[in-house]
């Protein structure tokens, strides 16, 4: 099972009417998009977004010194949101260029996991960013990425991008992702070429 799909039967198993999302996160059972399904039944409900976020940052607990919105999900696309707050900024009062980088990961990041077919997975094999001026106040960061039809060993390019208020582009993130087949329970885990 994997680290989000643990999480996400613990968090949900504590929500009132949330069974149906266990379903298919049982040992065996046919495989499922956790992401997916999760995002697709809170969503909709009343705080169901936030919910969500916080599930994230659960999975990936550095990801949520961010504390990010995940506003839209679809395949192959994201919005998320961050508040500027003290705990994200620099000496120089605007946002650490660390809190923006992982802002441009959770975008590439929960629209390339949304995106995978059932029984794929993905894990993050690099990352680069621009930043283009100073980022201060509530930021948004939009993530996309093609949208993989197998989990056939592969990887793919995402992009993430990062607007203040005003619309201004503030970074601009590549990211890549390797997707592939679950691990075989016993198996030893393949490492991209090179790492």
């Amino acid at each position: 099972m994997s680290a989000w799909a643990g999480v996400a039967r613990t968090v949900l198993a504590r929500i009132p009417g949330a069974a149906v999302l266990l379903e298919g996160m049982a040992d065996g059972a046919a495989p499922v998009n956790p992401v997916r399904r999760a995002w697709d039944w809170l969503a909709p409900l009343p705080g169901g977004r936030r919910l969500f976020s916080l599930a994230i940052g659960r999975a990936a607990p550095y990801t949520a010194t961010i504390r990010p919105l995940v506003e839209e999900l679809r395949p192959g696309f994201a919005r998320v949101r961050m508040r500027d707050r003290r705990a994200v900024r620099n000496h120089l009062g605007s946002v650490h260029a660390v809190a923006l980088v992982n802002l441009a990961e959770v975008a590439s990041g929960v629209a390339m996991m949304y995106a995978l077919p059932p029984g794929a997975r993905g894990i993050l094999t690099g990352l680069s960013i621009e930043y283009l001026k100073k980022a201060r106040g509530t930021l948004t960061a939009t993530g996309r990425c093609p949208v993989p039809q197998s989990a056939e060993r592969r990887e793919y390019e995402a992009e993430a991008e990062i607007r203040n208020r005003a619309g201004e582009v503030v970074a601009r993130a590549r990211a890549r992702w390797l997707v592939g087949p679950p691990r075989q329970a016993g198996a030893s885990q393949e490492r991209p070429e090179g790492r």
